[in-house]
């Protein structure tokens, strides 16, 4: 659905609400152009548990040793 103003938009802001929750496509427009759309906001699935992990992630030793190769190749190295 196309509302052409903003004005019209207002004087209709809650019936325009429930047809893009119901699915439909609301766009309103200004100076005869499409301005914007209004659609539902979704929700994410599940809210992230920090900590869902812990003892499964295993970081080794030389993790933060650069290889000489990759050192050189940057130019840190001679």
């Amino acid at each position: 659905m196309k509302v052409d103003t903003i004005s019209e938009a207002k004087a209709q802001l809650s019936a325009l609400v429930e047809r893009a929750l119901a699915g439909e496509e609301v766009i309103i427009g200004r100076a005869g152009k499409p301005a914007v759309r209004l659609v539902p906001v979704v929700q994410g699935a599940e809210r992230r548990r920090p900590g869902t992990l812990k003892g499964q992630i295993r970081i080794a030793k030389d993790f933060d040793e650069l290889p000489s190769d990759i050192a050189e190749a940057f130019g840190m190295e001679p």
